[in-house]
């Protein structure tokens, strides 16, 4: 059955599937009569019986509730994170921060994130990914109360050092805090969508799942909004989201993370059991199930294109912080605030499709993720060039429609790396029947990526000051090809396929 489906990989995927369901069929037949003949008594792991069909039954009735709580924890982090964004002129008038204190605190918090996602992913891994999760928001919840207290008691009026370092020091435990959602959240959801016909629409679901983070940009905006409005004091605006992150924290607690755990059999709990009896049989143990083992960093990485993935969505995701952090400024040069912001939040609005288109249209490819990443960036890169030489020139209405498109373009691949990508990367050969990889993989392509970003961060300011704007753009074309240079790679196995090496195990369960 191996060399049939290898000999044949040329073929489409649909008829490849249906290769795969006659040899999977024969194997049964096969299994069967050397059971009955006394040569076999091992079973075909193979579905259609009433066990796996309820099992099938409980998986899919779980997994709207494990996208709404996983989806709900993220939205709280962001909702949490970017109210603190729009409150920073009250922190400034109002408690007497200094300009300085409040970059350094942005500093701190990218900088413990960017560490916390990679020690994140392992302790999801490692420990009950439900509990890491419930920490991050009971954390995030607590480090925002504490921000609200030294707000309420003025700890500046005490003391300007005191002051300072107290909220520093919070935010610096707030980053730690707020980097469980992505990686952790990323495995629960990798454990519960794991049918074939979840895995089939993985682009989609998760691109869907990663609007999480706009939702909650957008919710913050929205409170902050009606907290001033209504006249109330401008600290709600923290200790709403500090409530709400704690209270999803308990509901957060109630969440089943691995349907093993409640003896629902999957795909991947079939695999480990085939490969311990195999392992039984060829060195005659009596070895036991003791479930998955986490993986190791070394381990993650040895996963082809982990590390590729890991570096090319730092440049990826540098492209998309300066366009985040920097277009208000640029666009401020050219028109009145009102305008500027106008045009800027398009980007962000872009967006918030772009995953989902990304994810559907990689799905409809068969999950060629990197290539269809590649097109967008390919195209991203177009639009870099134009504005590299006619940024400054461009009105109103063109940069409205050409930003939109670009925050389709760079959220797309951003969203989809951190998610379906490191997904698809935690199914490798190498660790299938290993579901305790995924945190540990995103986490260290979020990580490094968090990383690589903050310290491009740095050369543009020089860049814009130094040589113009149009350096800037350069700059981030730059980036683009370095980080789609990085895929090619992958691109290259998508668009010309080597053939495909089955084990045994892996044959009976490709249906």
């Amino acid at each position: 059955g191996v060399q049939i489906r290898s000999a044949l990989h040329f073929y489409p995927a649909f008829v490849l599937r249906d290769i795969d369901l006659l040899i999977v069929s024969f194997l049964q037949i096969k299994t069967a009569t050397m059971g009955a003949n006394g040569h076999s008594e091992s079973t075909s792991l193979v579905h259609n019986s009433k066990a796996d069909e309820e099992n099938m039954r409980k998986l899919k009735a779980y997994q709207p509730w494990a996208f709404f709580v996983t989806f709900g924890g993220y939205f709280m982090a962001h909702f949490s994170r970017k109210c603190y964004s729009t409150v920073k002129q009250q922190l400034q008038e109002k408690a007497g921060y200094s300009p300085l204190i409040l970059s350094e605190m942005d500093t701190v918090f990218m900088g413990t994130y960017a560490a916390g996602n990679i020690i994140s992913g392992k302790l999801g891994d490692t420990f009950n990914p439900t509990t890491v999760l419930a920490i991050g928001l009971f954390g995030s919840g607590t480090c925002l109360f504490l921000i609200n207290i030294s707000l309420w008691f003025d700890f500046l009026s005490f003391s300007l050092a005191l002051g300072n370092f107290f909220i520093i020091a919070v935010y610096f435990l707030f980053g730690f805090f707020q980097s469980t959602g992505g990686p952790v959240g990323t495995a629960v959801m990798g454990n519960w969508f794991c049918d074939k016909k979840s895995i089939e629409n993985r682009g989609l679901i998760f691109g869907l799942w990663t609007c999480h983070q706009y939702c909650g940009d957008v919710t913050a905006a929205l409170c902050t909004a009606l907290v001033l409005g209504a006249g109330f004091n401008y600290t709600w605006a923290l200790f709403i989201p500090a409530l709400t992150n704690i209270g999803w924290g308990i509901l957060t607690l109630k969440l089943v993370a691995d349907p093993a755990d409640v003896g629902i059999i999957t795909p991947e709990v079939k695999i480990r059991m085939e490969k311990l009896k195999a392992k039984q049989a060829e060195t005659g143990s009596s070895a036991v199930d003791e479930g998955p083992a986490p993986i190791t960093y070394k381990a993650a990485l040895q996963i082809p294109m982990v590390a590729q993935y890991a570096f090319a969505f730092g440049f990826f995701k540098l492209t998309n912080y300066v366009l985040f952090f920097w277009l208000p400024y640029f666009l401020g040069k050219h028109f009145d605030p009102v305008t500027a912001n106008l045009i800027a939040s398009l980007y962000s609005v872009g967006m918030m499709p772009g995953g989902i288109i990304v994810g559907y249209v990689s799905d409809v490819f068969g999950g060629r993720r990197a290539s269809v990443i590649g097109v967008f960036m390919s195209m991203l890169f177009v639009f870099l060039f134009i504005f590299s030489k006619k940024s400054e020139e461009l009105n109103a209405s063109a940069l409205l429609v050409m930003l939109c498109i670009m925050g389709i373009l760079v959220g797309g691949p951003n969203n989809i790396i951190t998610s379906a990508v490191a997904a698809d990367l935690a199914s490798h050969p190498s660790v299938r029947g290993n579901n305790k990889s995924l945190g540990t993989v995103t986490g260290l392509i979020n990580g490094c990526g968090a990383i690589t970003a903050s310290i491009g961060l740095l050369a543009v300011g020089p860049l814009q000051a130094t040589y113009g704007w149009s350096s800037v753009w350069l700059f981030l074309m730059g980036c683009t090809f370095t980080g789609t240079a990085l895929m090619g790679t992958k691109i290259k196995d998508e668009l010309f396929p080597a053939p495909e090496q089955y084990s045994e195990v892996e044959a009976n369960l490709t249906v």
